[in-house]
């Protein structure tokens, strides 16, 4: 269903096989005219995104906590000459996040697309062990933020009839990683509500792509290469596999990602809103394959099919009166437009 990882070139050994990477990049000043808001945007894969973007001719608006950083990012971009501002929040807090987001409007105009990208990987041990309001607040944020986040764009988006989200998300959450639950569970989570919001919000114009990023040496696995986790501990474990994954080639160039949000930015792929993307997938290769390519890239159990079944109640005849008058068993998914499937049928209009 989801494309497996596999290896990329030019990250850090030598002699190591090195296949090209796509080779359609968004050609510069593309974006030009559009506001692009990316949280977390003052390091890692946030400022790269940054960068890539008003390279592309985006003004971008940025998203975070921690001022000096921020600072350091707009003064990156508007080095090349591009326009950038900056908001400080936590995403967590909704508040906080609709102020920052009006104070960007007021500064750069209407945002054309959101980049959910502020995360974090959350403690790292068995469930048992963890502590569980750490384990919490890492779904709050990677999750809650991007709820959030995405809840003060979208009227603004509905409004206007066009925008584009991009959740920045993991195959953690499509697969598992054992002993960093928080982290796979709500990237898990970001990649179903993708799903959902771009079924929602399709009528009024808006697309949205969930984006795994590869396993990069800049953001979150700065701190596995830091390897200043305990010797012999559940974080020292996972850092060591990190290392060892970017040690064989197995990881992703931080220019990836940024040519697929970039590409998604200009609207190269929004038939595939709804979709999980990986930097490894060749976008040109799935956009040349039929409607049906779309199914094959959300986040379900293989071969279950798009409408789930209603279960058959069996109403007892002293309870007939409470369904009198319902004219099908519908399923509980379903709304009540006459134009929808019945309940068991296939779902063609996500096709």
């Amino acid at each position: 269903m989801i494309s497996r990882l596999s290896r990329r070139p030019g990250l850090f050994p030598a002699g190591q096989p090195r296949p090209a990477a796509p080779a359609a990049t968004a050609p510069t000043a593309q974006l030009r005219g559009t506001v692009s808001v990316i949280t977390g945007g003052g390091r890692g894969i946030g400022r790269v995104l940054a960068q890539a973007l008003a390279d592309a001719g985006a003004a971008v608006g940025l998203i975070a906590r921690s001022g000096v950083e921020l600072a350091e990012t707009v003064r990156l971009v508007e080095a090349c000459g591009d326009t950038a501002a900056a908001a400080r929040a936590d995403v967590t807090e909704q508040q906080a996040v609709a102020d920052a987001i009006a104070a960007l409007h007021r500064q750069l105009g209407p945002v054309d697309l959101l980049v959910n990208n502020a995360g974090v990987g959350g403690p790292v041990g068995d469930a048992w062990q963890v502590d569980p309001g750490d384990w919490w607040r890492a779904v709050e944020i990677n999750l809650r933020g991007v709820f959030l986040c995405s809840r003060a764009v979208l009227p603004a988006m509905t409004a206007r009839g066009t925008g584009r989200i991009v959740n920045l998300t993991s195959e953690a959450g499509v697969y598992r990683w054992p002993q960093v639950s928080a982290y796979s569970v709500s990237k898990a989570a970001v990649i179903k509500f993708t799903e959902n919001l771009a079924a929602e919000a399709h009528r009024s114009g808006i697309r949205a792509f969930s984006v795994h990023p590869g396993l990069t040496p800049i953001g979150l696995s700065e701190r596995a290469l830091a390897s200043d986790a305990p010797p012999g501990s559940a974080e020292a474990r996972v850092h060591a596999w990190v290392w060892q994954e970017l040690q064989a080639g197995r990881g992703a160039e931080p220019a990836l990602v940024a040519r697929l949000v970039t590409r998604l930015a200009a609207g190269d792929a929004d038939r595939l809103s709804g979709c999980h993307l990986s930097v490894h997938d060749d976008l040109d290769a799935i956009l040349a394959c039929g409607e049906g390519v779309r199914d094959r890239y959300q986040l379900r159990r293989a071969g279950t099919p798009k409408r789930w079944a209603a279960p058959r109640v069996i109403v007892p005849p002293h309870l007939l009166f409470l369904v009198r008058g319902r004219t099908s068993n519908k399923s509980p998914f379903q709304s009540g437009r006459s134009d929808q499937p019945s309940a068991g049928s296939q779902d063609r209009s996500q096709r």
